[in-house]
């Protein structure tokens, strides 16, 4: 599998440094590897703030506030696979204020705040779904939380990106 990440950074709060990106390359690869996802895949990654992310909240969940992340999946489950041809999986928007915010609030830090994060994205973009039931939201976190401890940052790991 051939992954292709696009950054784009829309805050100024935070420095968006080689490690981050790293870090989410990680939990997005890790991601795919848990759910056997072999096909070359495109993901968008845009880095932002509160102000930027309930902008896009606003506009597409008609919720005015902030979240940590938006996911917006691109993946047409109907598509026919091509081989050579990428598959778009969608774009994630995450939050690093808030990330920053809840790494501190939840003791766990900034790192592993971002990369569950993304994960929790992620696995939106393939199709789960934790708002649709009480079977759906513990399978979600189920998977999250196994997928968080193959990337080094279970719930007692407070590894830090600098």
């Amino acid at each position: 599998m051939n992954l292709r990440i696009f950054f784009s950074d829309e805050q100024s709060e935070i420095k968006v440094k080689y490690d981050l990106k790293m870090l989410v390359r990680t939990a997005i690869k890790e991601t795919l590897a848990f759910e056997d996802f072999g096909r070359d895949c495109n993901v968008s990654v845009t880095f932002t703030d509160d102000e930027g992310i309930k902008a896009l909240n606003g506009e597409f969940r008609n919720i005015d506030k902030p979240t940590d992340v938006l996911s917006f999946p691109m993946m047409d489950e109907n598509d026919p696979f091509v081989p050579g041809r990428a598959v778009e999986l969608g774009d994630i928007v995450l939050n690093l204020q808030r990330a920053k915010l809840q790494g501190e609030q939840f003791g766990h830090g900034f790192a592993r705040e971002a990369a569950f994060l993304v994960i929790h994205s992620t696995l939106h973009l393939l199709g789960y779904d934790h708002e649709t039931g009480d079977e759906d939201d513990a399978d979600m976190r189920a998977r999250q939380s196994a997928i968080a401890e193959l990337c080094g940052f279970g719930l007692k790991n407070t590894t830090e990106v600098k």
